[in-house]
């Protein structure tokens, strides 16, 4: 659940921990943004892409900063506990010794300041120490809506790539006419079948959520050896998606022709970007094992500046590679509709390897993000004097996990789109806005509390920078929607 809170069993170096919060970042948003980069021009997507990073990293410092501040708070509401307790044995028992155990309360957290991030306190639990009620309920909606689009985005994607590789027809329907190659949805899948691309994919909707949407209602556990197999294969596919298009420009037989800006195409670029930069929500997992967090910010800065270099370079090869991206950029390596021999490859292995790579990877993750979206669910309803009945919280729960996203999946295979709206609202929300207050509040206890100083503070450290957070925030959600309204979209 959002609200998780406890101590952290396996440690790990600063290398890991880059190589960790790195692997977390890079994922699904990353296919979707060289089409990002076409539709805006090559330029105006290098100059967002770079300010938009810069932004999540500042949010980044934030929830780091918010982090102390509630390992902080736990720590002296633990200290001030056990001398309640000490007490009260001391009343009852004349020959206590004189140092009991209770008071050594601080051997579980022997930090030399108090703010030093030993107790892993997710963003649900620091909402809940910060925020009012209010707060927490717009917190949660918050949470609940990114996952809402989060599982639509997996729900589109994998079903997409699977009926792009079962309908044949588009081979045989451009054999002899190459001039126009671009299949639309109400095409057919095969020439001997009246079946529709449109009609497979939702065939392939409903099998999906058949196959996977049962693991919603129990509970994943020990996905290590899976979430092992998934990095290995993302890498792998990243590496060869990168090595192919760079083979090709340096073959002088790039396609591609993108334009230096369009500024209709930011609005989108934006809820990509924001999306493929996402890791807020997952910090506190992976900040917390790290053994020596001293120069910690060094250490985040330099995963975005490589996330960065990654995303540029997986976008720039691709534009100038292809003449035409889908929006899912593993279907650009399936050999070429009109004619094979342009193929970026003809190795079989390699063509079905890329296009298979979301079905894989996508796959692994939609029980957990499901699961999570189910106990956030339970979480914004409920209370301990009136738990829910056994029908609906095995059964009620994980159908409106689930329901919502089926409906948008079978509505529409606009990857990108969904990944643009997801990052653009709810993204933006738990990026910019939710880490700002969270670290304006945090301040506020910590300036009355503690004489210590933090030593997780931001670089970022005025006020200036959470009002300037918050309105970009404002400001880039009311240009989204404004561009939404006036192209119909």
């Amino acid at each position: 659940m959002a609200g998780d809170i406890g101590e952290v069993g396996t440690h790990y170096s600063k290398s890991v921990g880059l190589i960790y919060v790195f692997n977390l970042i890079v994922g699904t948003g990353a296919l979707t943004m060289p089409k990002a980069f076409e539709q805006a021009g090559w330029i105006l997507s290098l100059i967002t892409i770079i300010i938009l990073s810069f932004m999540s990293f500042l949010t980044v410092t934030f929830v780091t900063e918010a982090m102390g501040i509630a390992n902080a708070l736990l720590k002296k509401k633990d200290t001030q506990k056990a001398s309640i307790n000490v007490d009260d044995e001391d009343e009852d028992e004349e020959d206590q010794p004189l140092l009991p155990h209770n008071r050594l309360v601080n051997a579980e957290h022997p930090d030399t300041n108090p703010f030093e991030i030993s107790m892993r306190t997710e963003l649900g639990h620091m909402a809940g120490l910060f925020f009012n009620k209010i707060g927490i309920l717009v917190f949660n909606l918050c949470i609940v809506i990114y996952l809402y689009g989060d599982l639509s985005i997996y729900a589109a994607a994998v079903p997409k790539s699977i009926r792009d590789i079962a309908c044949t027809y588009k081979h045989q329907h451009n054999a002899s006419d190459c001039s126009d190659t671009v299949l639309t949805d109400s095409d057919l899948c095969w020439s001997s079948s009246t079946l529709t691309r449109m009609s497979m994919y939702r065939i392939c909707v409903a099998g999906f959520f058949l196959l996977l949407g049962g693991f919603t209602f129990f509970n994943v556990q020990k996905t290590k050896y899976l979430q092992l197999v998934t990095t290995a294969s993302r890498w792998l596919a990243f590496g060869m998606m990168i090595v192919l298009a760079v083979i090709r420009l340096d073959k002088k037989k790039g396609q591609g022709h993108p334009p230096y800006a369009d500024i209709s195409g930011i609005p989108n670029l934006f809820g990509v970007c924001v999306y493929s930069f996402m890791c807020h929500h997952s910090l506190p997992s992976l900040i917390t094992p790290i053994k020596n967090k001293s120069k910690l910010y060094h250490l985040l800065a330099c995963d975005y500046v490589l996330i960065l270099i990654f995303y540029l370079l997986l976008s720039l090869t691709g534009i100038y590679s292809f003449n035409e991206l889908n929006d899912i950029y593993t279907l650009n390596f399936l050999p070429d509709p009109c004619d094979e021999s342009k193929s970026i490859t003809d190795v079989k292995f390699i063509q079905y390897f890329l296009a298979l790579f979301p079905v894989f990877t996508l796959s692994t993750n939609f029980p957990i993000i499901s699961i999570t979206l189910r106990n956030n669910l339970k979480a914004i309803g409920y209370k301990e004097d009136r738990p829910y009945t056994w029908c609906v919280d095995r059964i009620f729960f994980p159908l409106l996990a689930l329901v919502p996203p089926l409906g948008i999946a079978l509505a529409t295979n606009h990857v990108e789109f969904l990944v643009g709206i997801t990052g653009s609202y709810a993204g933006a929300g738990i990026q910019y806005v939710i880490p700002a207050v969270l670290v304006f509040c945090a301040r506020k206890q910590t300036s009355m509390l503690f004489s210590e100083k933090n030593i997780h503070v931001s670089p970022f450290k005025g006020k200036f920078w959470i009002v300037f957070v918050c309105i970009w925030a404002v400001v880039c959600m009311a240009f989204v929607t404004v561009n939404h309204i006036i192209s119909g979209k």
